[in-house]
């Protein structure tokens, strides 16, 4: 058994996964990542909900985590309601940090980072207009950063016109002052980011979620866990032997990935 499983399409939930090392002490984690269908911005939303939860389930099956951390915006926005349906234990998801985003802008002026399929989102909307409904947000699909992420970890040069044609719509809008990372793989990227508009102030959901976390292993860590293996850091992949992978999850602390099999989802992918 192990406290909590990321899981992500590729990833960029690593980038979660190390603020909630920073924030939850003693917290044994797994790491689940779909590369195999990446990238999920691409997919039908039913099938992009079935194949969620068919990998989701079979993967906590393996790890037995006493929580689900679901550590990526599209499949947080689509399959939520369907995993905790499926799965006996808690669920969290991730949401873009609009609401603390709010909270710091001085000129109700917000910038969003986010891929295609979040941008594009109903979800997106019902979360402006609760948690800041008096805020102008500019909305970039900025799809292009999640491969460039990639690369980076994988340790392949980035392309910097790429970062600088997803902030330029930003940097055009003289009176923004908070940008939200709006993908869990654009953390990766910050160190480039933020040198490119070092006058913004940039936020992103990991510090949000180690936070709950932490406040649900708090209510049900006193529950004693069955028998079998505690502790250590191991990764599941539904594509293992991908080049670079296991090097990079072995930098983030994690073994190298397992395989997971998952039978395809009964609809196709593509419309």
């Amino acid at each position: 058994m192990i406290d909590a499983l990321i899981f992500d399409s590729g990833v960029g939930g690593l980038s979660v996964s190390e603020e909630i090392r920073r924030r939850v002490s003693g917290c044994s984690l797994g790491y689940l990542c779909d590369n195999a269908a990446l990238p999920y911005g691409t997919k039908r939303d039913d099938w992009l909900i079935a194949r969620i939860v068919a990998v989701c389930v079979n993967a906590c099956q393996l790890a037995r985590p006493r929580v689900l951390v679901v550590a990526c915006n599209t499949a947080s926005t689509l399959a939520l309601e369907a995993l905790r349906a499926r799965l006996p234990i808690p669920v969290i998801g991730t949401v873009p940090a609009i609401k603390p985003a709010a909270e710091a802008s001085r000129s109700r002026t917000i910038g969003l980072l986010a891929t295609g399929a979040t941008v594009n989102r109903p979800y997106l909307d019902r979360l402006i207009a609760e948690h800041a409904p008096d805020c102008r947000v500019v909305r970039v699909a900025a799809d292009a950063l999640v491969t460039q992420a990639e690369s980076h970890l994988a340790g392949r040069a980035v392309d910097a016109r790429a970062l600088q044609l997803a902030v330029a719509p930003l940097k055009a809008t003289t009176d923004l002052d908070v940008v939200v990372l709006g993908c869990t793989h654009f953390p990766l990227l910050r160190g480039l980011l933020e040198p490119l508009m070092p006058d913004r102030l940039w936020i992103d959901s990991g510090a949000a979620i180690a936070r709950r976390l932490s406040q649900v292993l708090s209510d049900i860590r006193s529950i004693p866990a069955p028998p079998g293996e505690v502790g250590g850091a191991p990764s599941w992949a539904t594509a293992p032997r991908v080049e670079s992978l296991a090097p990079i999850l072995t930098r983030f602390g994690y073994s190298s990935p397992r395989a997971l099999e998952v039978a395809p989802p009964s609809v196709g992918p593509h419309v």
